[in-house]
Formats: structure tokens, C-alpha cells, sequence
């Protein structure tokens, strides 16, 4: 292999959990997203959305990262979910005004010191159209609100109980 593709190639993430350490992140993902699921069939929100997928993953596989902070995912999600509404007040629905939110949100999230990921998702689904803006923002801050809290109880659970949030 060429050395300069090397660098492409390196795991940078620390050792692998042990089984029962990477069990028990998928497993608090997994129910996490079960739980959203029963929450949005008794309520009828739309809270299976695919960001809060990839912030399980953060939030259950690395939670000592920066981006799996509360505020980085409450305020995350707060920072894109109002750069969707100001745009979407002044633009039409389109795939170059969600082009435009993702960099405005993730703009926003760097300037606040907020950044998590999957939430520069949430301009796609909103500036294109695919959904109403009022019950997405309603389904984002209650799907946020409730990852950061079941990370916290589940990372205080033993086996291998984590220190969730940083402090």
C-alpha cells in the first residue's frame, strides 16, 4: 500500500470494548430507538428520524466524546432545528436551500461550541419539503431531550457503568 493512502487507512478510535462492553452499546442503542418508536406510535409524532440513528452511536459507542455532550446534542439539534425555520420563513423547499442549511447549521454549531453531527440532517428533511416544519420541530427537541436522558441513566447502569455526561 502507498504511504501516502496510509493515513486514510488508520483506526484512530482506542482499543476496542471488550464483547460485553460493545453488547451493552448496542443494546442501550438499540433501546433507545425502541424506545422512540413506542413514544411515536403512542403519540403520533414522527420520531423515528434517521438523525437520532447516528447520535445513538455517539451517544452509546463514544460517550466521552465532546459531540456526545447534552449540550452538544440538545443545543446541536437547537441550533440547526432554528437555521431550518429562518430559512425555510424566506426560501422555498429545495435541495440547494437544504445545501444552504446544512452549511448554515453546521456554521451555527461551530460558533456556538455545539457541534453533533447528526443533527446537520435536520436541514434535509425540513428545506426539502419531506416534512412540516412544526410537528419535525417538535419531534427533534423531544427525540433529543430523550436520548440525552436515557444515555444518562443507561451509562450509569453496570456492567462497565460510564461517567455520562463529562464532567
Amino acid at each position: 500500500m502507498p504511504k501516502r493512502l496510509a493515513p486514510f487507512l488508520a483506526r484512530h478510535e482506542v482499543s476496542p470494548p471488550s464483547l460485553a462492553g460493545g453488547l451493552k452499546s448496542a443494546l442501550g442503542g438499540g433501546l433507545a430507538v425502541a424506545a422512540l418508536g413506542g413514544l411515536a406510535a403512542v403519540t403520533g409524532q414522527p420520531l423515528l428520524l434517521a438523525p437520532f440513528g447516528a447520535s445513538c452511536v455517539i451517544l452509546f459507542t463514544q460517550p466521552s466524546s465532546p459531540l456526545a455532550q447534552p449540550a452538544n446534542v440538545l443545543f446541536g439539534y437547537l441550533a440547526a432545528s432554528l437555521v431550518c425555520v429562518a430559512l425555510g420563513m424566506v426560501l422555498p423547499p429545495a435541495w440547494w436551500v437544504a445545501a444552504l442549511g446544512v452549511g448554515a447549521a453546521m456554521l451555527a454549531m461551530l460558533l456556538l461550541r455545539v457541534t453533533h453531527p447528526p443533527a446537520g440532517a435536520v436541514p434535509i428533511l425540513l428545506l426539502t419539503g419531506g416534512a412540516a416544519p412544526g410537528p419535525l420541530l417538535k419531534a427533534v427537541a423531544t427525540g433529543s431531550i430523550g436520548l440525552v436522558a436515557l444515555a444518562t441513566l443507561f451509562h450509569a447502569l453496570p456492567p462497565f457503568a460510564t461517567q455520562y455526561p463529562r464532567r
